[in-house]
């Protein structure tokens, strides 16, 4: 008998907004991690995940409404029998990249490598990048560039080591391209940037 089977990747925005907005109501996470798990699909349901195949008829409709109706579909599995499985699943994604953060803070200025990162936290590479971007708004790497830099912005405006030294300290090879990507990030090259900081600090402190 012919059938058709749909595929949903749950967004995680949407997964934490709406738990998020139903607050204690929420179902408490299962006690163990289901890794895979299955339940009936209530009429609600149904009717839901048909209107979202259905847009695939209407390629016009689609960026107004899918989007309302993937979120109603997420809301409708959380309130039911697969909600505290998916609550748990949340969990543990956003437990592993808390510490993946923490990782990326011991180690910026070591080289690693988007594989190496996803090893850590135990995800694929696009799942990593997809839950890092949620969590921090950057892609892992440019999160640990960010790193760099902040350490480097901020051992610049404490000490009186050059811009090549603390370039070097961070994990940069390149004081050139230190330079730049320090410039895209603050506005300003690495030097003019700590003078004009140093100079706000001397007014505030004069007034």
């Amino acid at each position: 008998m012919p059938y058709r089977s749909a595929v949903l990747a749950l967004d995680k925005q949407i997964l934490t907004e709406l738990l998020l907005e139903l607050g204690p109501a929420a179902p408490p996470p299962a006690a163990e991690p289901a890794w895979r798990a299955t339940a009936g699909m209530p009429a609600e349901l149904i009717d839901a995940v048909t209107r979202l195949v259905r847009l695939l008829d209407a390629p016009d409709d689609i960026p107004a409404l899918a989007p309302r109706v993937e979120s109603e579909i997420i809301y409708r599995l959380l309130t039911g029998p697969l909600g505290p499985a998916l609550r748990q699943a949340a969990a543990a994604a956003g437990t592993r990249i808390r510490a993946v953060i923490t990782w990326l803070g011991d180690r910026f200025a070591e080289p690693v490598s988007i594989d190496r990162i996803a090893a850590e936290a135990g995800m694929s590479p696009a799942t990593l990048h997809r839950h890092l971007k949620a969590a921090t708004g950057m892609s892992p790497l440019r999160y640990q560039k960010h790193l760099r830099l902040l350490s480097a912005r901020r051992q610049l405006l404490a000490g009186d080591a050059t811009a090549a030294q603390v370039a070097h300290t961070v994990g940069y090879t390149s004081a050139t391209q230190f330079s730049r990507e320090y410039r895209a990030f603050y506005g300003l090259p690495p030097v003019q940037d700590i003078t004009r900081l140093r100079a706000g600090l001397t007014k505030r402190h004069a007034a």
